[in-house]
């Protein structure tokens, strides 16, 4: 870990990738960068491992596996991650719901209730931690017992606005807390639209709530584009400057939104493909005489009879059936959007009809 941290605290978020292999590896082919690792500040190594050294903070490094896999895809991914929280939220399929800081009453209506419904349908919100809609998506989630994930643009440890303090440990405590900027990193203007990019990254679909013409929103929006995410945006009324922002992007080929439903339908054709990409390939063992021709099946099946009526951790699934977490997210990831899976608080079930009969 303490290479990959060296070389985000040497080269800044975006140090080449390849560069924390090598790292990684104790080759240092570039003697330039070489000499970087070597001049980083002792006092900054020294506050990011004091940070790291309280419980539930974490590093995650690019090529660490429990990086998350569809910011790893990215071009432009930070080279590590400080996570407060826990990192496996990180993995959890999510919607990100971005919007003004100074949001109408009615924004900030739309936002909860976009969140609560996202987060029933087994879905994490991912937002900004922002003033206005960020903050009101943020909150939501957590009301109604859902995950949330908070992308800032200062370290880890220092909430903006202030006023959000509360805020972000409440998300430290229930869902992740990310920032590539080490503990001690002041707000700066630049840092903002950067952060943008990792809340883009993360989630399957990005909605735009509301937002002026000119607003970060809609620097999130077009980065989910170009990441082949999806976008959506409420319309709003032709008399709020606030609405602006999102009738461009329907203009330009968002999808216009009116209820949560519309997203999640939005989703998951996307969710579905990508869940297969993030699959590891099945095993090259041949079958034995009770099992099917090919290793994906047998993984689904093991998962499924796994899985009960009581809700179950991840950690027990993954002793139950002898697979990694990550193969497990990527399974039940496509089971909760094909209506088979339910998530409650982090937990997995079957999901039940009415007559008590398995999906």
């Amino acid at each position: 870990m303490e290479a990959g941290l060296r070389l985000a605290l040497a080269g800044g978020p975006r140090a080449p990738r390849r560069a924390l292999l090598e790292a990684g590896a104790g080759a240092f082919p570039d003697p330039e960068l070489a000499a970087r690792l070597a001049a980083v500040p002792e006092p900054l190594l020294e506050r990011c491992q004091a940070w790291l050294a309280c419980p539930g903070h974490h590093f995650l490094a690019w090529n660490d596996p429990r990086y998350p896999p569809l910011l790893r895809q990215c071009p432009d991914a930070p080279v590590g991650l400080f996570v407060a929280g826990d990192p496996d939220h990180l993995w959890r399929p999510a919607v990100a719901l971005v919007g003004s800081r100074a949001a109408s009453a009615g924004g900030r209506d739309n936002a909860r209730g976009f969140a609560q419904a996202l987060c029933r349908a087994g879905l994490a919100v991912a937002s900004g931690m922002a003033a206005g809609i960020d903050g009101a998506a943020h909150a939501a989630a957590l009301d109604c017992g859902g995950v949330t994930v908070a992308v800032l643009g200062t370290g880890p440890d220092l909430p903006y606005p202030r006023h959000h303090a509360g805020l972000m440990e409440r998300v430290a405590a229930d869902g992740a807390v990310v920032s590539e900027h080490p503990p001690g990193t002041p707000p700066r203007p630049a840092h903002f639209p950067a952060r943008n990019r990792i809340i883009a990254a993360l989630a399957l679909g990005t909605v735009v709530v509301e937002a002026a013409l000119r607003s970060g929103a809609l620097i999130t929006a077009r980065l989910a584009a170009e990441y082949g995410r999806e976008v959506f945006a409420l319309p709003g009324s032709i008399h709020n400057p606030q609405a602006r922002g999102c009738h461009r992007l329907i203009r330009d080929g968002a999808q216009l939104v009116e209820a949560p439903a519309e997203v999640l339908a939005g989703i998951a054709s996307l969710a579905g493909r990508l869940a297969r990409e993030l699959a590891p390939p099945p095993s090259p063992a041949p079958p034995g005489p009770h099992e099917t021709a090919t290793g994906e099946r047998d993984d689904h099946d093991k998962l499924w009879k796994a899985l009960g009526h009581d809700p179950i951790p991840m950690d027990v699934l993954a002793e139950r059936t002898g697979l990694t977490p990550a193969t497990l997210s990527s399974m039940l990831l496509a089971m909760e959007l094909d209506g088979r899976v339910v998530v409650e608080h982090g937990r997995y079930a079957r999901r039940f009809t009415g007559g008590g009969v398995a999906a």
